[in-house]
């Protein structure tokens, strides 16, 4: 374990990452994480600085941990998932006496206040509702098509609906005709309704500190709930500066001081950059472990670092690589989900294993043999790790994994 620097800040986890766990053991700064009650006896175990505490819901009790972590000493919260980002603003509204902080956590869970927000800003959104219930879904399609003059018997254009309040692909579908809203479960309102936004669509990971960007990466999408690489081809880095605008503009709207955004864009062909969402919180897709493998700086390290009020300009300057030109390759990965209906064991496909660019996967076994239907974008059952040198050839390479079968 690194030595602990107490000129430095106390920072508590929330939420439970092996590998954010492990970042911190390496790191400097005193830590202590604030997750479920399962995880306490491997706490014990391994002598993890831990605190039980249960993310279910904010309730009568959610000022109780923040007093704890204040008698704690401890200086900030930092969410490692999207169900503990509200808990962080509450939580550092109290240790930072700044009530505003938990409000603005509720921004950036909330779907439809968030794209308000943005659009108060000044900030290109696509045409956006609240449904609670399919009539909503039925007049919010119509409306869309209306909008961009359909004609009777030309395909509508698509909508999309998210959850209000989960991370990514969870809970998100694309409506293509009036029948495939009847699909849609009881449970699964309210939820928010947006247009489709013909473009490239890219994510961004920001660090920010004193309400300055400090590193900036780009994560290019090969297909959106299957692949990502980073660095981006040249291609979309050539929007660099664009991006860089629109995320300034971003922090502004959102009065960001400090610590980490996830936003997702879309540029169109003539350079016109739509909002879609932002997380304040880690990306999936292992995003960050793909960055320590491209540039060898650690992703979790460097949030602590964004986070802590006791950081200091010379350890940020020290601390991050130099965007494009010092990552050492692109690094990728795949989230495989079977293309069979049954399945009895895993079998790595032979092109996959053999090509340069492959490192290691994931995957386990199949617990069952049946597989379910993905619904909306689903889940993967695991993730497939590819380096390279050549981003248009990593890019071809995830692309060509959806056509394989890891599970027979």
């Amino acid at each position: 374990m690194t030595e602990k620097d107490p000129n430095k800040g106390y920072v508590a986890i929330l939420g439970w990452s092996i590998n954010c766990i492990d970042a911190l053991e390496r790191f400097n700064r005193r830590y202590v994480v604030v997750a479920p009650y399962w995880a306490e006896e491997y706490a014990k175990e391994h002598n993890i600085p831990y605190i039980p505490w249960d993310f279910e819901r904010l309730n009568d009790r959610s000022m109780e941990i923040a007093e704890k972590l204040k008698e704690e000493g401890v200086d900030v919260a930092i969410p490692l998932f999207e169900e503990t980002v509200e808990w962080a603003g509450a939580i550092n509204a109290v240790l930072m006496s700044n009530p505003r902080l938990h409000g603005q956590a509720v921004l950036f869970r909330d779907k439809a206040l968030m794209k308000r927000r943005a659009q108060l800003g000044g900030i290109r959104v696509g045409i956006f509702e609240e449904a609670h219930d399919r009539e909503d879904v039925v007049r919010f399609l119509k409306r869309v098509n209306q909008t961009l003059l359909k004609l009777d018997g030309d395909p509508d254009d698509p909508i999309h609906l998210k959850a209000f309040d989960k991370a990514g692909c969870l809970g998100h579908r694309v409506i293509r005709a009036p029948d495939e809203i009847d699909q849609i479960p009881d449970d699964e309102f309210p939820v928010l309704m947006e247009s489709h936004l013909d473009g490239w669509e890219f994510a961004v990971e920001a660090w920010i500190y004193n309400g300055k960007i400090r590193f900036l990466n780009i994560s290019e999408y090969v297909t959106l709930g299957y692949s990502v690489f980073v660095p981006a081809t040249p291609e979309l880095e050539s929007w660099r500066n664009l991006i860089t605008k629109e995320i300034e503009k971003l922090i502004k709207t959102f009065d960001i001081e400090f610590g980490f955004i996830h936003p997702e864009y879309f540029v169109t062909s003539d350079g016109t950059m739509y909002f879609g969402e932002v997380a304040y919180r880690p990306p999936g897709f292992k995003v960050f472990e793909l960055l320590e493998r491209a540039y060898g700086f650690n992703a979790y390290q460097g949030m602590v670092l964004c986070f802590d009020p006791k950081t200091t300009e010379e350890e940020l300057d020290a601390f991050f690589p130099r965007e494009v030109v010092d990552a050492k390759g692109h690094a990728g990965c795949f989230g495989v989900y079977p293309r069979r209906r049954v399945v009895s064991k895993l079998e790595m496909p032979e092109e996959t294993v053999n090509h340069e660019y492959y490192e290691y996967h994931e995957l386990t076994p199949p617990i069952e043999e049946t597989v379910t239907k993905r619904t909306a974008f689903g889940t993967h059952w695991g993730l497939v790790y590819f380096f390279g040198d050549n981003p248009h050839q990593l890019r071809d390479l995830l692309r060509h994994q959806e056509e394989l079968d890891f599970y027979v």
